[in-house]
């Protein structure tokens, strides 16, 4: 006889799905502006630490739709979605660091949320899926 297998549930794991999905959605309009109005910047393209204005936005656009592919396999309860997550919202952080001085309270906003992103990946045990 075959025992029911127990899921474990975690609203930490649905919070984390959703605010990756939210986290990627603000790099993709991040995207958006830098391809398509560099000129909404406090700063100039030549002020950014590293690369201009049109790699950034590059950057931003990609990382934030995988972000979102990755937030909907955290709600899916997929492990690799978790691991991705984090490492992406680490990543997502970094980028920002280098991005805070062309707009600040954006790239600050996004730093919080990819803390708490990494947070609340972190926290559920092994074999959570998202409630």
């Amino acid at each position: 006889m075959t025992t029911p297998r127990l899921t474990i549930t975690s609203g930490w794991l649905s919070f984390a799905g959703i605010l990756a999905i939210v986290v990627g959605l603000f790099n993709v309009i991040d995207g958006l502006v830098a391809l398509l109005r560099a000129d909404y910047y406090l700063v100039t393209d030549r002020d950014i630490l590293i690369l201009g204005f049109t790699a950034w936005g590059w950057i931003w656009l990609i990382l934030g739709a995988v972000q979102i592919v990755v937030g909907a396999g955290i709600m899916a309860g997929r492990m690799w979605a978790r691991t991705a997550g984090v490492a992406l919202a680490v990543l997502a952080a970094l980028g920002h660091l280098v991005f805070l001085r062309a707009f600040p309270v954006w790239s600050v906003m996004v730093i919080a949320l990819c803390v708490i992103v990494v947070y609340a990946l972190t926290t559920p045990p092994r074999g959570s899926r998202a409630a």
